[in-house]
């Protein structure tokens, strides 16, 4: 099956063209990210006539194309990418190549099969019960996820151990950091998702979405299955423009194909699934004339919408692209004289380290750089909780760099107040407002007093911070955060919120004043205690439940 839909995407969609562009389909969705993908296959696996659409291209080795485009040398003979070494995911952020989303939106993201699950270092981390009790609506409570959470650990594998021969690499930095915060701060040693409901002062081995030392995802799970199914097809390299619509009643998707606007059709009972991600998705739905009506009006006049809509067709809703959500984070240099720092090469690993990888599927290059994980929680009078996460990375940054040096970043996480907004810019490419970060002063407040409650340990510890004086107050810290710097206020881009549960849509995941057109993705999901991924992913899950009962069908 793979010689017949992967080896090259490109010759594919040439061949298939004339097939996948006049059927008409039962669902399509747009976007081949971690929400994407997982509704594809399951409304495939339902028997429903499926098109994934992508507008990126191959990333992963096993989506075919020219592996050697997408890979250091050293990986040449093997069937793999750089993008399936989770020791090269760094490389992206300096090099995305066609991985990543460019001039299509004002934000770093994945553009390519699996979206962001391609480029990030694949941290899988599970949401604890609280997150979807205190933020989320009726029928998307904890016990509504319980069977999409149970599906998902059944398809897609984790680790805290990605080594094949069993040793954790690295590690000089995760033994500083347990001295420092479980010997001298108290938090206590889980096993992280384990103990998926404990996140005050807890501390762990991070868990990787990865299999076989090699980087995992629904790009190699969920795909790979979907693939297999007569009644899917995936088309990448193919943009989407917009939702056709008649009134509430979406009826296909206009996209390009060879630079020319064509509308795939659906059949009279289908339905469209966005998942373009919480950047893209809303403005989807502002070129289908949903949204903001001074938006739309601007699309309108720039001859951005179907040159078919009056503006009496338009659905005026400002909860589209309203919320938007990331994580504020700040990095903490860290030095100490017995760690030992690791920067990962992508053309020139160490010998010992390339041939530990290619022969064995051991070694550092078998995880992206993070060695230890802790959080904490902060409640406040109100009765309301904000979350606090740290992670810890094997190397220095920016200005320290030396051999003895380590990162910390410090993320806000949920319960925070700050709330942006995905808006248009002059040329019509969605991104973040100016309100994202800390247009809250509680977030500033809350994430200060968190760095300075675990510097309080780190004199006995023997680490020392390097970029923000150890001895600061907290009032020094949070003016640290919230100045701009190469350690502050810079996009985490776990974007997340921006087309809400109960506002931009329904429980359903139907878009609000329509009847057939869904958003399942980040969009959807609030902020989360934990990195995104999992969450997203969970999230897809139970979407295509709720989905497929609207039609009288369930999940296979």
């Amino acid at each position: 099956m793979f010689v017949r839909y992967c080896t090259s995407l490109v010759l594919l969609a040439a061949a298939v063209a004339a097939d996948w562009t006049t059927q008409q389909w039962d669902a399509i969705i747009v976007g081949a990210g971690p929400a994407g993908i997982i509704v594809a296959s399951r409304m495939a696996a339902a028997g429903l006539q499926t098109l994934l659409i992508e507008g990126g291209g191959p990333s992963y080795g096993v989506t075919g194309g020219d592996l050697n485009n997408r890979r250091p040398a050293w990986l040449s003979g093997t069937d793999l990418t750089r993008v399936d070494v989770p020791g090269l995911y760094k490389s992206i952020f300096s090099n995305g190549g066609n991985l990543t989303c460019g001039a299509l939106v004002n934000g770093y993201g994945g553009c390519t099969i699996g979206g962001s699950t391609a480029i990030n270092a694949g941290l899988f981390f599970e949401p604890p019960a609280s997150d979807y009790d205190l933020y989320f609506p009726a029928r998307w409570k904890s016990t509504d996820m319980k069977k999409a959470t149970k599906r998902l650990y059944a398809t897609q594998p984790s680790t805290n151990l990605t080594s094949k021969d069993g040793v954790r690499y690295l590690q000089s930095g995760y033994v500083a950091a347990r001295k420092w915060l479980v010997d001298g701060l108290g938090f206590k040693d889980v096993d992280i998702n384990a103990k998926a409901n404990e996140k005050t002062q807890i501390f762990g081995y991070p868990i990787f979405d990865y299999a076989n030392g090699q980087r995992g995802g629904p790009v190699v799970t969920y795909l790979q299955t979907a693939l297999k199914r007569r009644n899917f097809h995936l088309q990448s390299g193919t943009l989407a423009v917009r939702v056709e619509r008649t009134g509430s009643k979406a009826t296909g998707v206009t996209v390009l194909v060879n630079g020319a606007e064509k509308t795939i059709q659906l059949t009279p009972a289908g339905r469209v699934i966005l998942s373009g991600g919480a950047l893209r998705s809303p403005s989807l739905l502002m070129f289908s004339g949903i949204g903001d009506p001074a938006t739309l009006t601007k699309l309108k006049a720039g001859g951005k919408l179907s040159s078919t809509m009056a503006p009496q067709q338009w659905i005026n809703s400002t909860a589209v692209g309203e919320g938007l959500f990331d994580n504020p984070n700040t990095f903490i240099e860290l030095s100490m004289p017995s760690i030992q720092s690791y920067t990962y090469s992508y053309d020139n690993p160490p010998v010992s380290d390339k041939q530990l990888y290619l022969e064995k599927k051991s070694g550092p290059y078998t995880f992206a750089s993070e060695t230890s994980v802790f959080w904490d929680t902060i409640k406040h009078s109100d009765g309301s909780i904000a979350g606090l996460q740290g992670t810890i990375d094997s190397s220095g940054y920016a200005d320290f760099n030396d051999a003895n040096t380590i990162t910390l970043n410090v993320y806000g996480t949920s319960g925070l107040k700050s709330r942006g907004r995905v808006i248009l810019d002059s040329k019509f490419v969605p991104g973040p407002d100016g309100n994202v970060y800390y247009s809250n002063p509680q977030d500033a407040k809350d994430i200060a007093s968190f760095i300075f409650k675990i510097f309080q340990g780190l004199p006995a510890s023997g680490l020392k911070s390097l970029n923000i004086p150890q001895k600061s107050t907290q009032a020094e810290i949070e003016k640290y955060i919230t100045t701009f710097s190469p350690y502050a206020r810079g996009q985490v881009n776990h974007w997340s919120s921006s087309c809400r549960i109960g506002k931009c849509v329904d429980v359903n995941t139907v878009v609000t004043g329509m009847k057939n057109l869904h958003v399942v993705d980040g969009s959807i999901v609030n902020p989360l205690t934990v990195n995104p991924q999992f969450g997203i992913m969970a999230a897809a899950e139970r979407a295509s439940e709720l989905i497929l009962a609207l039609d009288g069908k369930k999940i296979v």
